[in-house]
């Protein structure tokens, strides 16, 4: 069996932290007509035993030393994924500007749709409390900055039901034309 030799694309949700991202990816796994990779930073972050349990204020084993290596080769994964002819369906806080940027760099030959999904403040808050695995205060540092140096191929309001957000999403996604905002977000 040949391997197919087209690079794959990617679906990046953009939101704060607790707006809901992904259980959108999950509903919009659901509802695309062609297969997509779920492939999230948070499975490093929460949901496995990737990073080590250690953690010292400063030395090899602190969070500043291990973070930017992490978001690096996570940027790199999702490169290799889709370059090796994977959909991929990802949710992500972009932080700032530089790490936009970043993304764009490692990203910028492939089809990337980008979408910002938004919250209100009250409902970020509530769901964090919830959640009880964030930070408090997280979601809202994040919405302070996270929306404020894109622009978005599509946005949805996380309070509407994930399964509506979904078809919108995909049938945006499927009427997409040209390099979207990953190619107008680029610096020359």
């Amino acid at each position: 069996m040949a391997i197919q030799n087209f690079p794959g694309k990617i679906i990046l949700l953009n939101g704060a932290s607790s707006a809901g991202k992904s259980t959108l990816c999950e509903a919009l796994q659901a509802e695309l007509t062609v297969p997509f990779l779920q492939f999230s930073l948070d499975f490093f972050m929460f949901n496995s035993k990737v990073l080590p349990k250690r953690r010292d204020q400063t030395g090899p084993f602190s969070w500043p030393a291990i973070r930017p290596k992490l978001f690096e080769g996570y940027f790199n994964c999702l490169a290799g994924l889709a370059n090796a002819g994977n959909n991929v369906l990802t949710d992500y806080i972009i932080e700032s500007q530089e790490q936009l940027q970043q993304l764009i760099q490692k990203l910028r030959h492939l089809d990337v749709f980008l979408v910002g999904v938004h919250c209100p403040l009250p409902e970020l808050e509530r769901r964090e409390k919830i959640r009880g695995n964030r930070g408090i205060g997280d979601a809202k540092r994040d919405l302070e900055t996270v929306h404020t140096f894109t622009r978005y191929d599509f946005e949805v309001d996380s309070t509407r039901p994930p399964d509506e957000n979904a078809k919108a999403i995909a049938g945006a996604w499927e009427l997409r034309q040209g390099q979207g905002a990953f190619g107008s977000n680029a610096l020359s």
